[in-house]
């Protein structure tokens, strides 16, 4: 699939702004990156698109776990109990998502995230427990969770952030903060699980791809610092990332039933 000068300096622009999502609140990568691709870059088939998001989130996330490593932010052990059962869950996922119509995927993933970005939302005032342990008692939820939201990122063809860090919370008990910071180990290898899949049916554009990591690594960095400012404020990450969710969410749903009626 070949693409115009415009539309890979818009892809650049893009990750850009994909990157500083992911610096912000370790999810919201993929919910932008698809529908930009789709909608501002002008990729023509969303398979591509969800294909071709999944290796640049993939990237993006590992360049922000980095900087969020770096300020302590990662809880390991919870992350990685979470990431490995993720990835079994995003590799059996991909294989159901490629099978469905791109538009009808688009829907559906829309109206998962506006069910997401309402509990965030109710769940904004909920400061969570400093130094979290995933210990035996811990594991099996945390596991649960960690399957379970694979099998959604693979199925959508997303890096998942906005869905495991809820799920880190929820199977934690641990901050905001920390839950985005941890997000990150997970995001990274299911979108790197989902890429490996699309890639292996032809379903990415690798220029692109590299030019929405290559702004997205600039942007990422912006977004981490904003985070660190933002979490000394009571439920101002959660409300932030609630609100993006939804409103991305409304836009998307609106494009994907216009486009499956027409």
């Amino acid at each position: 699939m070949l693409l115009d000068t415009i539309q890979y300096l818009l892809g650049a622009a893009s990750g850009s702004l994909v990157g500083f999502t992911l610096g912000l609140f370790g999810g919201g990568g993929s919910i932008l990156a698809v529908p930009l691709m789709v909608y501002l870059v002008g990729v023509p088939l969303p398979h591509v698109a969800i294909g071709t998001s999944a290796v640049a989130v993939a990237a993006n996330a590992a360049s922000n776990l980095i900087a969020h490593a770096r300020r302590g932010n990662v809880i390991w052990r919870c992350a990685l109990l979470y990431t490995v059962a993720g990835v079994a869950g995003a590799a059996l996922g991909s294989v159901a998502g490629k099978a469905m119509n791109g538009n009808l995927l688009l829907l559906l993933f829309a109206a998962l995230m506006v069910v997401v970005g309402v509990l965030m939302f109710r769940a904004r005032r909920n400061p969570g427990t400093p130094n979290v342990v995933c210990n035996r008692e811990k594991a099996p939820r945390v596991l649960g969770y960690g399957g379970a939201t694979g099998a959604l990122s693979g199925f959508f063809g997303i890096g998942g952030g906005f869905l495991i860090v809820p799920g880190l919370v929820a199977s934690t008990g641990m901050p905001m903060l920390n839950a985005i910071g941890s997000s990150l180990v997970a995001v990274t290898a299911f979108g790197l699980t989902t890429a490996i899949s699309y890639a292996m049916s032809g379903l990415v554009d690798w220029t692109l791809a590299a030019l929405f990591v290559a702004g997205g690594i600039v942007g990422g960095y912006a977004g981490t610092w904003v985070a660190g400012k933002l979490a000394a404020r009571k439920g101002a990450l959660n409300s932030a990332f609630a609100a993006l969710v939804i409103v991305v969410a409304i836009y998307m749903a609106a494009r994907s039933a216009l486009e499956l009626m027409a």
